[in-house]
């Protein structure tokens, strides 16, 4: 597999690769029922930042079994609780796939670009925040330039761009469950998905 797979947002057929790119990492996990946990770190505080929550909104309703998804707008995952929510996903689930998906910065040519890795994640960078790397697979949505001021960029970027990087993430990786694992499914113990409420 290529290790970094770079798509636009805008293109028409952005859904279809984004799913065939993450089908490729995730059919080998959903194969050996390996828990799935579907991580979007970001905060509604910031327009630029907001592109995790806005993700965990739009899966909401991805209800299979061993998917698990932690942020959304109404509890979203970010600096102040990231480390209380890897330690409790790392404790709750054995072996756990994480893909996690945030926002960055990058160059003029690369907004609206979506940037697939497998390799974690580093969320706070454009801050200097020192967090912890998270994830076995990496989604981020290049929503502005980098370079000076970068809180400001975050808060001054366009929700329009934020929103159809969003759009883009969110039906890429709905289509790319429904190919991998299938049709919605239960079994007696409902908590095999969970939309989790996490302290905001």
């Amino acid at each position: 597999m290529v290790d970094k797979v770079i798509l636009d947002s805008m293109s028409r057929d952005c859904t279809f690769k984004l799913r065939d790119t993450i089908s490729q990492y995730i059919f080998p996990i959903a194969k050996c029922s390996r828990p799935i946990v579907v991580l979007c770190i970001g905060t509604d505080r910031s327009t630029g930042d907001s592109l995790g929550p806005l993700v965990g909104n739009k899966l909401k309703f991805l209800v299979r079994n061993k998917i698990h998804i932690y942020g959304s707008l109404e509890c979203p995952v970010h600096a102040k609780n990231l480390c209380q929510i890897i330690d409790e996903i790392n404790y709750t689930y054995t072996d756990p796939y994480i893909i996690a998906i945030d926002a960055c910065l990058g160059s003029l040519q690369n907004v609206g670009k979506i940037i697939v890795e497998e390799k974690p994640l580093s969320p706070g960078a454009a801050m200097n925040k020192d967090l912890p790397k998270v994830g076995n697979l990496s989604i981020t949505g290049v929503v502005n330039i980098s370079g000076a001021l970068e809180f400001m960029v975050l808060q001054n970027t366009r929700l329009y761009t934020v929103m159809m990087l969003a759009d883009a993430i969110a039906n890429g990786l709905y289509h790319s469950i429904l190919k991998t694992v299938g049709g919605r499914k239960f079994d007696s113990n409902y908590d095999d998905f969970n939309i989790k409420d996490v302290e905001c």
